[in-house]
């Protein structure tokens, strides 16, 4: 888009521009790491609860992945805490797709 004088953009650049502020690139770079690990953690306890329905697992293997979600659920409530996010911050909003994890 063009410019409306030399030394200032418009409002559409403006919109389009990356913020890379030194104090939120840490923050918006996990605010991204965690959002990918939030869908993976909600997709692999789907996959669980389907083979703990289907009967696919032994007790132990039960026991071993409702572990790990739990300890996985709880590091990331730290590291939401540590960089002040709730979570409803790690739900990008895709447009006409709707947000991207589902709502609780």
């Amino acid at each position: 888009m063009g410019r409306l004088n030399r030394g200032e953009p418009d409002v559409t650049e403006r919109r389009n521009r990356l913020d890379l502020e030194p104090d939120t690139v840490e923050r918006d770079l996990v605010k991204l790491v965690l959002t990918v690990v939030e869908l993976l953690r909600q997709l692999m306890e789907r996959q669980a609860l389907r083979r703990f329905d289907a009967g696919d697992l032994d007790e132990e293997q039960e026991e071993r992945i409702g572990l790990t979600l739990m300890l996985l659920d709880d590091r990331m409530t730290e590291l939401r805490e540590r960089y002040g996010l709730r979570p409803e911050d790690l739900n990008l909003d895709l447009g006409p797709l709707g947000p991207l994890l589902p709502r609780d």
